[in-house]
């Protein structure tokens, strides 16, 4: 995890990191990553089935949080994401702070996938702070 935006920095260097282990590997045992034309990398995780890239920012959406968690969610899954808790997948929602990732992992290059999720974020900021300022002008409720 790396705090500010740079994601191409962090992509780079996951990419860079998976090379020199399939380097190694190789160079150890004579073998590549089992990849299928098809489906992509096998892994033991069926969900990660394909590139298996989960792209994530840690982001406040504090209006969206205002707005209500399903209208978030429903949102994220019209622009393929996934928003979680920053605990994890089952770890729960707290605060304002929400992991928001690239939905699909299956069917979808490496950069397809984290630019889907860089875009997709983009714009759920940018309708968060949309929504803050219209809950800003709204009278309270008494």
């Amino acid at each position: 995890m790396e705090k500010g935006g740079d994601v191409l920095g962090v992509f780079k260097r996951l990419a860079k990191g998976i090379s020199a282990v399939g380097d190694s590997v190789k160079a150890e045992c004579g073998k590549d990553f089992c990849l299928d034309e098809k489906y992509g990398y096998v892994h033991s995780c069926p969900t990660n089935l394909g590139t298996g890239m989960r792209a994530s920012v840690h982001i406040d959406l504090p209006g969206w949080t205002k707005d209500g968690v399903e209208k978030l969610q429903a949102r994220c899954e019209e622009l393929a994401l996934q928003p979680r808790g920053t605990r994890g997948e089952s770890g729960g929602q707290t605060g304002h702070t929400y992991d928001i990732s690239n939905k699909h992992r299956l069917g979808y290059s490496e950069v397809q996938l984290v630019q889907t999720m860089i875009d997709g974020v983009n714009k759920l900021y940018e309708e968060d702070l949309a929504l803050q300022k219209k809950q800003a002008e709204a009278p309270a409720a008494e």
